[in-house]
């Protein structure tokens, strides 16, 4: 554990900070940031007894050790002088800038709240308060350093302000440094935070560390011999080095009744490796060599923790029988597990630094508490949305819930087993049928708890409900689910497409490979204006282009006459076809191709019975005489139309019940619905009242997607 440190020099946080930041302009900024300080903590002096100025001191070079930027460090030298000296707001923004006085703004912000740690509740609210008031997440960082000096000094408080400040580090700020990544400062806060809280323990575990020390000294040194010659047998290059050993980790291990002999990580290897590929070679060798404890390895490289956390662990018999626990990881790895996202600007500053190069490339994406940020900035939302999900599903308010297996899973607070199976994996959720939460069936709109354990049912035929997108929280699974739709539908519609095209080939006796020629699809896509083949079967499967206008572009022999229509001013009418220029007339739906609301169509002037309306592609208009005219949808009127489908299934089983329900659910009525039957599979003719042709798609796509079903299409006289 670090001890404060009364006699550091600005020479040592300079050197420190020089390990990785090379810009010699921004080492100025942070001498400067001291000489500021020094001047307006002058005459001040701590509780302790030394002059005030060795706290910032102290904190700036807690913030080198995790690797903070020259911004953060220059506002940890400065973070108490606009609350506790002679300064203003003004006067530092003009000698610092905006940016880092914003930082000590931040800082003086959180320092003005008075914690409680009485309940659950409070501890939960004031981690949100602490999150929420940060716009910048380095201010938090500088209140966890400032909090970590202030706790290597506990000793010069009252023992009864001791116990409260320790209870406030344990149970806000160090599950904060847990949940950024910074391991270094999480386990110091938690070992001083026991320290004071209950001495009796903390020194009586330091005592038997103390007192194993030689001998696991000499155990852990030839198991690292022996790893290491294997490695270098096998050609991996590597480093190992013991492992700190964390008193609140061991005391929270003995307080769930586990002896200090049962303790694995007593005895504990840290290996590194340059690559996540040699992580699972090393991991092979040494499995091969010395056998592992059941049920004790993690892969957390495939599956990182909540935090980004990172590295491989196994528990392996070793020398003389021993149990060592070994962490495996890379480099780049071992470094986000100790510094955490304060080392995010010191990586994205230093690109050229030798020891970060290779951490600059993937640190946007790997840093633990911004990976959540980042995922969600690249989901299809406005601003408010971005801001009200980082606030609500990444900053505040989470719940960890776990597999059967034991790993946990971080979900915003009133996720559902929808939201827990698409944290897993996306293909996960599409496949979803039931969930099992502490071993009870429960439904998926079920509100998950703290720890709760769940189970996730799937069956690979099955596929996503869109009543889904109402049962989520989580931004990100409601994005996956509206994603999944937006893909499927395309999908579908250009297989649809694709299918009346070559039908339609087929019945002109043309070939579909000479007809859809390189010359022919370019003509094509310059006629309907679209880029390519795919968005040409995309066109004819939603309906912007009928299948007999695409293939007329080249096939200009069997081309049916455009009808000459007479254009003329409408009227309005109170009629759900609009008659150009008539204001009452008989208007009849023709039987043969049944238009809808959104069909292109077309008025036909019949003699002594109205005007009878086709679609404007019915085959029967070129059986027509030349009286046509032009017709429009009125949408001012709400009206049903009939139609009829064609349901093509794969097999001879009655899914007319099935049929009738998964319609009803589109809310339209069914008129009727008769079998056709084949040899080997049923068509079932269906007969419903839709309000259009887009509530009609809709219920295409969706019986489209049963399992039993083959295809589904318009049925015309």
């Amino acid at each position: 554990m670090s001890k404060s440190r009364e006699d550091i020099s600005l020479e040592e946080i300079i050197a420190s900070a020089k390990n990785y930041i090379e810009d010699e302009s921004q080492l100025v900024v942070i001498e400067k940031a001291y000489n500021f300080a020094k001047e307006k903590h002058e005459g001040q002096y701590r509780k302790s007894g030394e002059p005030y100025i060795y706290h910032p001191m102290n904190v700036a070079m807690i913030l080198t050790t995790i690797y903070a930027d020259y911004e953060t460090i220059s506002a940890g030298f400065m973070h108490d002088v606009l609350e506790d000296c002679d300064c203003t707001k003004e006067e530092m923004e003009e000698e610092f800038g905006p940016t880092i006085t914003k930082l000590v703004q931040g800082v003086t912000k959180l320092s003005k709240i008075h914690f409680s740690t009485e309940n659950e509740y409070l501890i939960d609210y004031y981690k949100k308060i602490i999150v929420g008031m940060s716009e910048d997440v380095r201010v938090i960082i500088i209140k966890l350093a400032d909090r970590l000096h202030n706790m290597r000094t506990l000793w010069a408080i009252p023992e009864d302000r001791q116990k409260i400040k320790a209870k406030e580090a344990l149970e806000i700020l160090a599950p904060i440094a847990h949940h950024l990544g910074i391991h270094k400062i999480k386990s110091e806060l938690e070992d001083l935070s026991l320290r004071y809280l209950k001495p009796e323990v903390f020194y009586d575990i330091a005592e038997k560390l103390n007192k194993t020390k030689l001998d696991r000294d000499k155990y852990v040194y030839d198991m690292q011999q022996e790893v290491s010659d294997l490695l270098t047998e096998h050609h991996i290059p590597h480093e190992i080095k013991g492992r700190a050993k964390c008193i609140y980790s061991i005391y929270t291990k003995l307080d769930k009744g586990k002896k200090f002999s049962d303790i694995y990580d007593l005895l504990a290897l840290r290996i590194l490796v340059q690559t996540e590929q040699e992580c699972y070679l090393a991991l092979g060798i040494i499995h091969s060599k010395f056998r592992p404890l059941p049920r004790r390895f993690k892969d957390y490289v495939a599956m990182p923790k909540p935090n980004m956390y990172q590295s491989l662990h196994t528990t392996v018999f070793g020398i003389d029988g021993n149990l060592f626990e070994i962490q495996i990881r890379t480099h780049e790895m071992d470094e986000v597990a100790e510094n955490g996202i304060a080392a995010h600007w010191s990586y994205k500053e230093n690109k050229g630094s030798n020891s970060n190069a290779n951490l600059t490339s993937t640190t946007e994406q790997k840093l633990q508490f911004f990976k959540s940020i980042i995922d969600l900035s690249h989901e299809h939302m406005n601003s408010e949305e971005f801001v009200n999900s980082v606030r609500d599903e990444v900053l505040n308010n989470n719940i960890y819930v776990f597999t059967p297996k034991g790993d946990v899973i971080e979900l915003p607070r009133g996720a559902t087993p929808l939201d827990f199976a698409y944290k897993i994996h996306t293909k996960v959720g599409e496949t979803t049928v039931g969930a099992i939460v502490n071993n009870n069936i429960v439904p998926l709109n079920y509100e998950l708890k703290d720890n709760d354990i769940v189970k996730i049912n799937t069956n690979k035929s099955s596929t996503p409900s869109k009543e889904w997108i109402n049962m989520v929280k989580s931004t990100q699974t409601k994005n996956k689910i509206r994603s999944f739709f937006t893909k499927n539908d395309r999908e579908i519609y250009i297989e649809r497409g694709k299918y009346n095209l070559e039908k339609e080939l087929r019945k002109r006796k043309l070939t579909f490979q000479e007809f859809f020629s390189d010359i022919n699809i370019k003509k094509i896509c310059d006629a309907i204006k679209v880029e390519t083949l795919e968005e040409i079967y995309l066109a004819v499967g939603n309906g912007k282009a009928t299948v007999s206008g695409v293939i007329n572009i080249i096939d200009k022999v069997e081309e049916v006459p455009a009808p000459k229509i007479v254009k003329v001013q409408p009227k309005n009418v109170d009629a759900d076809i609009i008659v150009s220029g008539i204001d009452k007339i008989k208007v009849n739906l023709a039987n043969c191709c049944n238009p809808i609301f959104g069909d292109s169509i077309v008025g036909y002037i019949t003699k002594g019975n109205g005007i009878t309306v086709h679609r404007m592609n019915c085959h029967n208009l070129s059986m027509l005489e030349d009286r046509t005219l032009e017709v429009n949808w009125n949408s001012n009127v709400n009206k049903r139309y009939l139609t009829s489908l064609l349901i093509h299934t794969n097999n001879i089983e009655n899914h007319m019940l099935d049929l009738m329900q998964s319609i009803s659910l589109f809310n339209v009525s069914v008129d009727g619905i008769k079998t056709l039957s084949e040899t080997d599979k049923v068509i079932y003719e269906v007969t419903c009242y839709v309000t259009g042709l887009e509530q009609l798609n809709k219920i295409m796509l969706g019986i489209e997607r049963l399992t039993y079903v083959d295809k589904i299409e318009r049925a015309f006289k």
